[in-house]
């Protein structure tokens, strides 16, 4: 096959001396339709067994995550820049590097399944089917958000996606109701409730564990573990940091959140586990943000830059399955640049709609109150204003 190419470029440098020719080294038909990696090792508590580390995954699904992490890093920057410029007000909590978690929790689970999460949420929104113009919509207060607007950053919802919660830890025993449900319908589905390393400590959340192995509930207690809650580190707000086990008689398991493989296996086990029967698991994901807390805090105040810059460089998630992929023929450099490209002008004609978007008349702050509820007189701010809510 190269001995063809090379007397076909000869014939057309003999016919167009003065073209210039570029041969690649490494073309389309070297690529492969699957591949396998090994991940690192998992934690487990109370386990005799956990997920596999040999992981195998397709082209298809490779490329998939790969531009559903690049999605949410582009649009986590271009919130941060709406922010910036006072598009967007209020609270605003970005998902920057930690893109790997949601992604591949999302690859392991069925859209019939079940999610609810806190306050840094924009990720999750996507990964559960909201378009990336709806979300920063949403952000900017704009008729066409997931929420028209009326939820902004830590209230966004979805099918089978309850949040985006705004109260520290509380949508840990929300989960749980949600998994209560499923199991006295007598349904397969699981639910996900995700919460980080500083509502690990809420006395809500051990509260929560019990009732759900009591009643062998299925849900899956995700901490998404990013190193810090607010500006304190972990070491300095836990006694045991091995969130995997802090359910003392749930199983647990610890898996690396910056690895997109390593998730979606760890899932896949835990999922597995509660379809099972066999009652809830904790599952930690162990990753980290690259912005602060929120728009407020800068985030180098109680960390080093080169600490930020190192995770940069080493271990994040986007530039780690970029060379996987590369690295064993799954994708082309060429491809992922295209993929990256694409992403960066579906972001920009994004924001460019959510700023232009109209924003919800007044009137509309009397409405969605209750479901299918006929049309009620709703008290404003004061004694002597009233609204129809239909």
């Amino acid at each position: 096959m190269l001995s063809c190419a090379a007397r076909l470029v000869r014939a057309q440098i003999q016919s167009k001396p003065t073209a210039c020719w570029v041969v690649a080294a490494r073309g389309y038909a070297d690529i492969v339709d699957e591949a396998t990696f090994t991940t690192s090792e998992y934690a487990l508590h109370k386990l005799d067994e956990g997920p596999s580390q040999t992981v195998t995954v397709t082209r298809d699904d490779a490329l998939k995550y790969y531009r559903q992490m690049q999605t949410i890093r582009r649009m986590e920057t271009a919130a941060g820049n709406l922010y910036k410029s006072k598009v967007i007000r209020g609270f605003c909590h970005l998902y920057s590097g930690q893109e790997a978690c949601a992604v591949g929790m999302e690859a392991a689970l069925t859209p019939n399944d079940h999610v609810i999460t806190a306050y840094r949420a924009h990720g999750w929104t996507y990964t559960r089917g909201v378009p990336p113009v709806n979300i920063l919509a949403e952000l900017t207060g704009r008729k066409s958000g997931v929420a028209k607007g009326k939820g902004g950053s830590m209230h966004m919802y979805g099918h089978n996606f309850y949040g985006g919660n705004g109260i520290v830890g509380a949508q840990v025993p929300l989960g749980a109701g949600i998994a209560l449900a499923l199991k006295y319908k007598g349904s397969n589905d699981v639910c996900v409730a995700l919460y980080g390393d500083g509502a690990a400590n809420q006395g809500q959340v051990f509260e929560t564990y019990n009732i759900a192995k009591l009643w062998d509930l299925p849900c899956i207690f995700v901490c998404e573990n990013n190193g810090y809650g607010m500006g304190t580190a972990v070491e300095r707000a836990s006694a045991s940091t091995e969130y995997y086990t802090r359910g003392d008689y749930v199983p647990g398991l610890r898996a690396d959140g910056m690895d997109v493989l390593a998730v979606r296996e760890a899932t896949r086990f835990a999922a597995e586990w509660c379809r099972s029967g066999k009652g809830p698991m904790i599952l930690e994901v162990a990753t980290y943000r690259y912005s602060g807390h929120s728009m407020s805090d800068p985030g180098t105040s109680y960390r080093p830059r080169e600490e930020i810059q190192e995770m940069r460089k080493t271990r994040d998630p986007i530039t780690g399955l970029r060379e996987r992929l590369i690295s064993v023929n799954l994708a082309t450099a060429e491809e992922m640049k295209q993929i990256d490209l694409d992403v960066r002008a579906e972001i920009d004609k994004a924001v460019e709609q959510a700023k232009a978007d109209p924003e919800l008349p007044v009137e509309e702050m009397y409405n969605d109150i209750f479901v299918d509820e006929p049309p009620f007189k709703v008290r404003g701010t004061n004694p002597f204003m009233y609204g129809m809510s239909k």
